[in-house]
């Protein structure tokens, strides 16, 4: 019959932060400066790296000559509805032209605020020149440098911020650790360097699809009050208990060989005869074998003088003869 066995496993893994952010400019230029690198500490706001602001500077100029001339074309539009307003009361102008001098005005004012949000826009991406960290943590990454070319959102830096720790395990999907309805399982986690350094934690997220390279797939576990020792980076080994299923077992003496490989011998409750049968173990056990396959449930096996036996031969179950 199968059987419902625990089965625990340990396996290595990596403590990164629970929250990690990839930072980048918001707008593209050469980078001119570059104040931290892999494993700095930085606080929430400090300056990064820093795009050379030769063009945004001119941008920021040419708006604010826009603006100068947006104002200029307002003041003589205004002037020119004035007068003609003026002239209008007097009975010296028509109404056709006091209203193109007013809709002169009106697009004249409507650029004037068109050029303003220009400036006001070019400002705003003078200011997108700085990189500042949005945490306080560690820089774990670094992709350009001084001299090169940053694109708008592409990523300069990843930070790793201050606070809680995760271990990251990348497991064989036939070995996801057993998560019973609302109450994820918990696992010992400990640094392989030193195993006194300590903690546990519970399965915080699983990966929803496999790795195609690797077949693995990435499960992160929350760690409680996770050790200052146990910094990022920091190799782990972690222990907790597999997925239970129901499996084969048999008693270690019911297993032999033929040709060389596991196999046990199988009676034929019809024939009344025995035959050996390869099968594929799964483990060893102190007190079983476990099945992978071969064996289905319902299958009867030798457990005793196996030895002795041949294909064919006939034998008597032995609570049989003990109810004779």
């Amino acid at each position: 019959m199968p059987t419902r066995l625990d089965r625990t496993v340990t396996l290595t893994g990596t403590i990164a932060a629970r929250t990690e952010t990839a930072l980048s400019f918001r707008t593209s230029g050469r980078i001119v400066e570059r104040l931290v690198d892999v494993g700095d500490r930085v606080r929430k706001g400090q300056v990064l790296a820093r795009l050379d602001v030769e063009t945004q500077t001119a941008d920021v100029q040419s708006a604010r000559a826009g603006v100068d001339a947006a104002d200029a074309q307002v003041r003589q539009a205004k002037a020119a509805f004035d007068r003609s307003k003026a002239l209008l009361d007097q009975g010296f102008t028509t109404r056709r032209d006091f209203e193109q001098a007013d809709r002169t005005l009106k697009v004249a004012v409507a650029g004037a605020e068109s050029a303003r949000a220009q400036l006001a826009s070019a400002e705003e991406s003078l200011t997108y020149t700085d990189l500042a960290a949005d945490a306080d943590g560690v820089v774990t990454q670094r992709l350009l440098d001084v001299g090169e070319t940053a694109q708008a959102a592409a990523t300069v830096f990843t930070i790793a911020w201050d606070g809680p720790r995760d271990a990251l395990f990348d497991i064989y999907e036939g070995l996801l650790l057993d998560q019973t309805a609302g109450e994820p399982a918990t696992i010992a986690v400990a640094l392989v360097s030193d195993p006194s350094v300590a903690t546990s934690g519970r399965v915080r997220q699983i990966a929803p699809s496999v790795d195609a390279g690797t077949g693995t797939v990435r499960v992160k576990i929350g760690l409680d009050d996770a050790p200052a020792a146990m910094t990022l980076g920091a190799a782990v080994s972690g222990t907790g208990t597999v997925a239970r299923a129901d499996v084969v077992v048999v008693p270690p003496a019911a297993l032999t060989t033929a040709g060389g490989k596991p196999a046990v011998w199988v009676f034929d409750p019809a024939s009344g005869v025995v035959t050996p049968r390869p099968v594929v173990v799964g483990s060893y056990r102190t007190d079983a074998v476990v099945v992978d396959g071969g064996l289905a449930a319902g299958d009867r096996v030798v457990v005793g003088g196996t030895t002795l036996l041949r294909p064919g031969e006939a034998v008597t179950v032995a609570e049989e003869t003990a109810s004779r």
